[in-house]
């Protein structure tokens, strides 16, 4: 529990004191990102599916007869358009027969929806100031042992099933943590020493108490949230000088958690990167074996655990002051009745009048709804294209993942900058990383053009050799350039899109709207994959879902278009108010 004193009761002065304290709630911010990012990049996008899918190989069957263990004979390649029915591998669960390839998709599934599930219960808990952090830690702590678990579970053991046990705790805890993550973000932001000083020139100008509403002294919260973000209200009028004096603030905050949010993707790219690096060495020396895959899983549940201690020092907590009022208007903490009390206000965010007091913030989830969902497809496509069209091997394809990471760091860091020197909102640079990330699956529809098609030609009665071909991405080298490509948009995206978020979000219930966040995100994540394998199945070419892949992102421009950010932070400071005022 934090010892700091709670902040005076006016707007506090910018001493050393304060200046350090915001320095170390940024800290351990970010050190969370470093921390929980590995788990992503190492574990649930790479190793985890491949090893959950070794597990059911070494315990499951070939059909048709399921009496010849898989592990006797090596599994088809993937893109043996033709592989015998013999070959497939299938695993019992229960009383139901598996392929072994779906078994770490069921998984995975069955994660998305009670990670849904958790991070709706522990909205209210997150957005509770003094039990925040506390639920941060518990997850993490939850997620990173289960990773860790990993190790202590060889497939052949009779009790192999546990590993999707602690591949869905993994997942939830990892989800649930980064919603009190989140939480933290639009306090990070003004906190930051030059959005205080422009908030304190704001105060000292003529207008202010036209500008800004002021607060009570009761209401001043400890750990950061020192100050409600002025706005204009339509009623008033104020002078052109203070006009000014509010939108350099505004545009302040935008970008200052553009920044933060950047800088805490780059540095989880960052980490992502080194881990993978670490963890493959194992993984080579052992030629892939399922050891090495459990080691790699729980190489990145260490991680995590490690790079999460100071985060829990240096992340605002709880102050005596703030526990006091906290408890003191409801009584003690109650573990269910918060869970309870968040599952009725997502009643109530879903009501479609609470959608039309916040139109923008609703409009915007839908954008998010078909973006999240179009960018991860575009991963898993790409990577599957690669493997089955350009025949590209599995250490072509980790050498691809790396690249996506390193220009994940690279955009992450380098797009601010660029808003910075052009002067661009959020919401544009948004849009134009959305029109940038388009491009990709529009490129791999060329693909089509008979210009780029691959075409042979006899050299003499014997020979047939392949005429050199580029273009559409037909080749290997066009992947390699695709990827680079594709990760310093999508570092970049990630980032403004949880800061564009920030702006809409009501003050007071920030863990809230960002578990509906990542519900929108996480609830979307079955469909692109579905429909490209529909498509793959219907036409036997997998390159006819990249034309899916541009409707889906072309479709979430016209939504983003029509978000309008200045009537989105009114209403938010209206729905915070008429909140409080309940």
């Amino acid at each position: 529990m934090d010892s700091e004193d709670a902040p005076p009761n006016h707007i506090p002065r910018r001493d050393e004191y304060e200046e350090g304290k915001a320095k170390r709630h940024l800290h351990g911010w970010l050190s969370y990102a470093f921390a929980s990012e590995v788990f992503v990049v190492v574990s649930l996008t790479l190793f985890l599916p491949i090893c959950l899918e070794q597990f059911a190989r070494d315990n499951g069957y070939l059909l048709p007869d399921k009496t010849r263990p898989c592990s006797t004979v090596k599994p088809a390649p993937l893109n043996a358009a033709d592989a015998a029915e013999d070959t497939r591998c299938v695993v019992k669960i229960g009383w139901i027969w598996v392929d072994s390839a779906s078994f770490s998709l069921y998984v995975y599934s069955i994660s998305v929806a009670l990670q849904a599930l958790t991070v709706i219960s522990m909205g209210g808990i997150a957005d509770n100031p003094p039990h925040r952090k506390r639920a941060l830690l518990l997850f993490a702590a939850l997620g990173s042992i289960s990773a860790m678990l990993f190790l202590a579970l060889p497939s052949s053991s009779s009790v192999w099933p546990l590993a999707a046990l602690f591949a869905i705790i993994a997942n939830v805890g990892f989800g649930a943590s980064v919603v009190a993550m989140n939480a933290y973000l639009p306090t990070l932001a003004r906190e930051d020493k030059t959005v205080v000083a422009a908030l304190q020139e704001l105060h000292s100008s003529d207008h202010a108490s036209i500008l800004i509403p002021q607060r009570d002294s009761e209401e001043q919260e400890s750990d950061g949230d020192t100050y409600e973000e002025p706005l204009l209200p339509r009623e008033h009028r104020a002078s052109p000088e203070a006009q000014a004096l509010l939108e350099k603030y505004i545009s302040l905050v935008s970008q200052t958690t553009a920044r933060i949010s950047g800088t805490g993707i780059a540095l989880g790219y960052f980490a992502g990167i080194v881990a993978l690096i670490i963890a493959l060495v194992p993984i080579t020396l052992m030629k892939g074996s399922t050891f090495s895959l459990r080691l790699a899983i729980f190489a990145s549940g260490l991680w995590w655990a490690l790079f999460t201690i100071p985060a829990g020092t240096w992340l605002p907590g709880t102050s005596s002051l703030l526990l006091k009022e906290y408890s003191g208007e409801t009584g003690p903490f109650s573990l269910k009745r918060e869970i309870w009390k968040a599952w009725q206000r997502l009643g109530q965010m879903l009501r479609w009048t609470q959608i039309k007091r916040l139109k923008h913030t609703f409009i915007f989830l839908g954008a998010w709804f078909l973006l999240s969902d179009g960018f991860t497809t575009i991963t898993s496509t790409a990577l599957l294209f690669g493997k089955t069209q350009l025949h590209m091997p599995a250490n072509s394809l980790i050498v691809v993942g790396l690249l996506v990471n390193a220009a994940g760091v690279l955009g992450a860091l380098v797009w601010p900058r660029i808003q910075r020197r052009v002067g661009w909102s959020n919401k544009r640079v948004l849009i134009t990383l959305v029109c940038a990330c388009s491009f990709i699956p529009l490129y791999g529809c060329l693909g089509f053009l008979p210009l780029f098609r691959s075409h042979s030609a006899n050299v003499n009665a014997n020979t047939l050799v392949t005429a050199p071909h580029f273009g559409g991405l037909t080749t290997p080298g066009e992947m390699y350039a695709l990827a680079v490509y594709f990760g310093t948009v999508y570092g970049a995206f990630q980032a403004y899109a949880r800061a564009f978020y920030a702006e809409l979000v009501p003050r007071g219930e920030e863990a809230r709207w960002y578990a509906l966040y990542s519900i929108t995100d996480k609830s979307s994540s079955f469909l692109g994959p579905l429909v490209v394998g529909l498509i793959a199945d219907a036409t036997g070419n997998i390159r006819y879902s990249f034309f899916f892949l541009v409707a889906m992102i072309w479709s979430a421009l016209p939504l983003l278009w029509n978000v309008n950010m200045e009537r989105g932070r009114e209403d938010a400071r209206k729905y915070s108010e008429r909140q409080a005022g309940q």
